[in-house]
Formats: C-alpha cells, structure tokens, sequence
C-alpha cells in the first residue's frame, strides 16, 4: 500500500518566511510522490497548529508525517508527541529544518526558497522509508548523586533530600564548602560567608537522607538514566571518623610545618590538621605528601599523642560502587592561574602582587593576618591598585566574561576603605553590574572615594621613572576616558582572575559522557530551554561548572537541577529513545571494533557466541559503531542505508 504524506510548513513568524516564499514551498510539496496533504500555517508549534496536523491524520488518513519548521532539538517532541496523539506511530513522522539549516544563513529570497523546496523533498522521500519504533521503559533508582560539596552542590543535595530521596553528596576535599568557604564577604549585601555558608553545610552533615562523602572522587560511571552505577574512590585519611574527637593533641605534636592551601599558600599548617575552623566533617586528616609516619621511618608523635587512638598508618583506598537513578554535576570552577601572565603582572615576582582569593584570605578574619590588610613587609599600604579581567575577555587567555570579577573587584575597593586608609584604584574595561542590587552596590562604593580608571592594566613594574614612584610598584595603562596611557604608583596589587574550568573537567566529560562548550565548561543540552540538562539523560550541571555565575546564580540552578533529578526519581519509570543501533548476529564477526570505539559502553560481547549485541538502555544512537563496522552488521534504527540514501537523493534532486 503506498504511503500518505501530510507537509506542513511553518512560517515561524518572519523567521522564515521573511526569507522563504512559503506558498511556493507548499506548492512544490504537493507535486511531491506520495504526498496527500501540504499546509502552511504561522506557527506550527502552537495548539492550533498542531490541531491541523492531527486533524489531518484521521480526515486524510495520514501514513507519514513531515514538518518544515525549525531545529528538530527544539520541537521534534512536540510534533512527535501530536502524530502519536492522532493515533500514529510518532516514528513516522520526520522533521525538515527551514530555519537554522536555510532561512538563517541563506540571504537571497530565491535561493533560499529553492534550498526549502530541496530539505522538504529530502525529508518527503526519507519519511516513507521510516519503520514503526517502540518507546520501552525501565525502572528507575530512587537516589540521587550529587557530585561537589560547594554551595552549589549543597543547595541540591538539600533540595532533593528534602523531597524524601536518597542523596549522595560527593566531594574530592576532605571538607564541604568549596570556594565560597574561603570568602570574607559577599557582594552586594556584604553578608559574611560563613555565616551563610556553614549552617548548610551542618545541615547536610545532619540531613538523614544524605550521604556525605568527603574526600571522594568519581572514578567510573556506568550504566544509563535512571539505572547509572558509579564508582567511586574514598581517599584514606589515615584518621577513623567516630573515633576523632576533634581535640587537636595530634597537631600540636606534628613536627611537620607545610603550606595551607585553604589559605592559598599565605600560612603554614602541620601534615596532621584541619582544613578550616568551620569545616565539616569537623574532622582531622593526615597528608601523606608531608607527613613522616608513612615513611619507612616512623615519626608517629601524632599516633603515640592521640588519646582516642583515632590515627591508622596503614589505611587505604577503597572502591564504594553506588546505584543512582540521577546524577548532579556541580564541580564548581577554578581562578584563572595568574602566574600565565606573571611576565606582565609580576604574580610571583613582586611579593605584594596578590591573586583575589589571596586577597580573600588576607581580609578573612580567620585568615594568615587575621582580617588585616597589610603587605608582605607586615606594614599597611597606602595605595591598592585592582586589575580587573585577569584572564577574561582576553584574546589570548579566555575570551569571555567571567560575570562576577566587577563585583567583587568593587567588593574590595570597599573592605579596603573600610580597614585602612589607602587609596584604591580600580582599572576595569567596563564595568558589568548586572544583578538585582549590583548597580546600587556600585554607586554606594563609587561615594566612598575610590578611584576608577577606564583601561585595562597593561603592565605591572617596579622599574619608578619619577621621584613618587620610588620603592613602589606600578601599573601603566591607557585610560580610554583621557585618552592617554598614565602610570599609577600603588604598594599593594591585586590581580581579579577571571573563572576558568577546573582541570579535572576534560576528565569528569569522558566519564560521565557529556559534552563540554568552546571554553571548556560543562554543556548543557540548551542554553535557554534546558539550562541544567545536559546530552545524556539524567545528568544534570548546575552552578559554574556551567559556566561563570555569581552565588545566587548557583543557588538557583542547584535547586533547578534538584527539581530535574526529583522529576525524573518521582516518575518511578524512564521511557527510553528507541532510535539505537542494533547488530545482527549472523553478519558480525565478532572483531569487537564497536565496543572498543563506542563512547557509551553500550556494546557488549557475547564469548560463547563470539558476537557482539547491543544493550538498548545504555546506546545513546550516536551511530559510531554503525559507521565502523567493517562487516556491515551494525545498522541504526531510525538511520538506516535506505532513509538516508533517500533523503540525500532528495537533497540533489533537481526538478525543482
């Protein structure tokens, strides 16, 4: 029996039809083989367009459907969802894109129209070859994995284990709080940031629905949305949580002094310690790079000195499988590494040149200098110069904005009039002041006397060309306002680094399949309509590892990612995307180039058989296998030789 088509053209307002001559479209359509029915409408998408679509299924007895309209990643569920509403196959229907793939980028009105008239046929003559498919279900896991103990990660794992679910809150430092926990202050309101911070972190040391694991990493996932195993590492901390009661005996008898990285370097710690006063757990950990007890030779003064009997030279790692039906990535970011323009700056040349978050710890006042603003020498400057746009909007670095280094460069210019008496100058390029109460914060900083220069700093020295500039540090730059480049003199510099993706997140894409944008960040499945949602279904980002985002942002989409993760558990079954590859046994010749090459571990090989056969829940239809197959076993639902050797027939058909 031949098929019927129905073609239903989209004006898409003027996104289309300000280019393409959609009458002359729907004319071509109906001289198409096999097509019965060819419509327009303004808006295909709307209830009332598809109404046409459906009525047109049972009046004209549709067997195929075809849509020529925009990207099939925005509305082919929609078109798929009313073709099965009308008592069709949804798989039966195919969608052309007129919009991104023609009126978008074709500027002539008639090439444009001739280039529609080509995508409509391709589509036409592919639909009729398609086959009925079957959504199938699965059930799903009612947990959920949260990996990341920042303030994003927190306010996700709070959400969802507040809606009843398991949660598994994951954290490669042996404390919660991420970057916000070495904060002073937070802009615009000035609220302090343990203040905010730690009863959340409490509370989800407390939460019992959540799992905290600290000092963990991922390390494997497997598995597929709403079934996923995950692998994960807990790092030995040569301490017995339970057993530690937090008494301190052990580092106040560790002969061992090393840097603090919590506070970026600026003071020492013992190799037995705490990370911070208000970490959780509250718990003491041993770092086996410094420590002298795991080396042959023994120190153990801290063993011999706790009491409680707390402290295990001969722990080790351990693998901890989990079983979650969702996953919320929310690894955070890291600063830009100042010392890639140390050239220009003289980050690790100059002692009083500073990175943010070392200025961060110096206004702390659990800080190296407890909150004191003072320089190297110990004595209190007299004049702060901030470089804002340290490693953003630069060509040569990251050439996007990093959203957040105005603020907290005026942040600040603030704490620095309020402890001391410097004068402050701010080089920004321009100044982006872009959340609710941003713009009043930085009127309030511009009336205390600061100055701001226009021009990024081009150079910071210590080479004084006049009498003033004499034991100082300098910023040359160009101020765009005057018109003119003006050296500043300043005793203390602090570079604003802009956010930069944590290194690990090359890494963390491969494991849990997903994709990463041009700068690195995390991607998600589409910036405006699926913010948290990402390629692979049940994995969810949120906060910034996203991408540069302020507090309120991450908080935001940390709840977002929760209500996704909520969604999914609630439904307590998954549909799962029929279009996948499949093997037949009797070509394959068991040569396993398909499992090596695929990038969902979908493909699994059979020894008694010696073939290999596809698990349908893990196979995404990326079609790798497909195309390396050197025996032509693999084929594609949905993408079969014959539907695309027809649609590209279609393509280059010249009767038009």
């Amino acid at each position: 029996m031949a098929e019927r088509v129905g073609v239903f053209v989209c004006h898409c307002g003027s996104n289309i039809a300000g280019t393409v001559d959609i009458e002359a479209v729907v004319r071509h359509a109906k001289g198409l083989a096999g097509v019965v029915v060819a419509q327009e409408f303004k808006y295909m998408c709307s209830d009332t367009g598809q109404g046409m679509i459906k009525k047109a299924i049972k009046d004209s007895g549709l067997t195929r459907v075809v849509v020529a309209a925009c990207s099939p990643t925005l509305h082919e569920p929609t078109f798929r969802r009313a073709c099965g509403d009308a008592g069709m196959n949804a798989f039966l229907f195919q969608m052309a894109n007129i919009r991104e793939q023609c009126s978008w980028v074709t500027e002539d009105r008639g090439e444009a129209t001739a280039k529609a008239k080509r995508i409509v046929t391709a589509a036409v003559r592919r639909v009729v070859n398609h086959e009925p498919l079957q959504i199938k279900e699965a059930p799903v896991t009612p947990a959920v994995m949260v990996v990341g103990g920042g303030i994003t990660g927190i306010e996700a794992a709070l959400r969802v284990a507040d809606s009843g679910k398991k949660v598994y809150l994951v954290e490669k430092e042996p404390t919660l709080g991420g970057m916000m926990a070495r904060f002073d202050k937070t802009f615009p309101t000035l609220d302090c940031a343990a203040c905010i911070l730690t009863p959340k972190m409490t509370e989800v040391k407390d939460h019992p629905n959540i799992e905290l694991m600290t000092y963990c990493e991922v390390k494997e996932v497997s598995g597929y949305v709403g079934n996923f195993k995950v692998k994960v590492l807990e790092k030995p901390r040569y301490v017995i949580q339970g057993k530690c009661n937090n008494c301190g005996e052990c580092a106040k008898v560790c002969p061992v002094v090393a840097r603090d990285e919590f506070d970026c370097g600026l003071s020492t710690r013992r190799a037995i310690h705490i990370p911070f006063a208000q970490a959780v757990p509250s718990l003491y950990v041993l770092d086996p790079k410094s420590c002298l007890g795991l080396d042959p030779v023994r120190c153990t003064r801290c063993y011999d000195a706790c009491e409680a009997k707390a402290i295990d030279y001969e722990m080790q790692p351990r693998t901890v499988e989990l079983a979650v039906g969702a996953i919320i990535l929310a690894t955070g970011y890291e600063l830009f590494d100042c010392s890639r323009v140390s050239e220009q700056y003289g980050y690790g040349r100059f002692p009083d040149v500073y990175t943010s978050l070392e200025f961060e710890r110096l206004c702390h006042a659990s800080g190296p200098t407890g909150g004191k603003i003072v320089r190297a020498d110990g004595r209190e400057p007299e004049s702060i110069a901030i470089l804002h746009c340290i490693g953003s909007r630069d060509e040569k670095h990251n050439d996007y904005c990093s959203r957040v280094c105005c603020m907290y460069s005026l942040k600040f210019a603030h704490l620095v009039k309020e402890k001391t008496q410097a004068k402050v100058t701010n080089f920004y390029i321009d100044m982006r002041a872009f959340g609710k109460g941003y713009e009043e914060f930085y009127r309030r900083c511009l009336h205390e006397g600061m100055d701001l220069v226009r021009g990024k700093g081009a150079e910071v020295t210590d080479v004084a060309e006049s009498e003033g500039e004499a034991g100082k540090l300098v910023v040359r730059c160009e101020d765009t306002l005057l018109g003119g480049v003006r050296r500043i003199p300043a005793d203390m510099v602090i570079l604003s680094a802009g956010l930069s993706p944590r290194k690990e997140t090359h890494e963390l894409a491969r494991a849990f399949g997903i994709s990463r944008s041009r700068d690195g960040f995390f991607m998600e499945r589409h910036p405006k309509l699926a913010p948290v949602a990402t390629a692979s279904d049940g994995i969810y980002v949120a906060g910034a590892c996203q991408g540069p985002k302020d507090i309120p942002d991450c908080v935001a989409q940390g709840a977002a990612a929760a209500a996704s993760a909520i969604s999914l558990i609630d439904a307590g079954r998954i549909k799962l995307e029929p279009i996948a590859a499949e093997i037949d046994e009797k070509v394959c010749c068991g040569c396993r180039m398909c499992a090596a090459l695929c990038p969902y571990n979908a493909i699994e090989f059979d020894p008694v058989k010696k073939k290999s056969r596809i698990n349908e829940a893990l196979c995404k239809g990326c079609g790798t296998c497909v195309a390396a197959c050197p025996s032509g076993a693999a084929r594609q639902k949905g993408f079969t030789d014959l539907q695309i050797l027809s649609e590209i027939e279609g393509v280059l058909c010249v009767n038009l």
